[in-house]
């Protein structure tokens, strides 16, 4: 089932609920266009493992109001942390930007990024 956005904090609860001490998949496209129309494009899948927590948690968590704009009602990337135990693949992915595959992608274009930006090898 996916899980995108919740429509409401019951709904933002119910996710979450869900998810506790279970794992799910996370994926995440990404899409790069170069100059001539040349495009390439790619799937990054995370495996993301949930800690045990009880619905009391769940729903502090919601009234954060983190989760609300966030698919799967979580975000890695602040308080929702805390319910995460471990994941499988790019952290970068979860968040919405998977790094690795958007530097791959660039590289089959002929670019590089060497902390000073974009360069184009050719």
């Amino acid at each position: 089932q996916v899980l995108g956005k919740p429509r409401s904090s019951a709904e933002a609860v119910e996710m979450l609920t869900r998810l506790q001490g279970r794992s799910h998949r996370v994926e995440t496209g990404i899409a790069v266009a170069a100059p001539g129309g040349v495009v390439r494009s790619g799937v990054e899948t995370v495996h993301v493992y949930f800690r045990a927590y009880d619905h009391a948690t769940a729903e502090a968590y919601v009234q954060t109001g983190e989760p609300m704009d966030k698919a799967g009602a979580y975000g890695i990337q602040g308080f929702g942390s805390a319910l995460v135990e471990r994941i499988e693949g790019d952290y970068f992915a979860v968040m919405g930007l998977p790094l690795g595959r958007l530097l791959g992608l660039l590289r089959d274009l002929g670019w590089h990024y060497n902390f000073r930006g974009l360069e184009h090898v050719s």
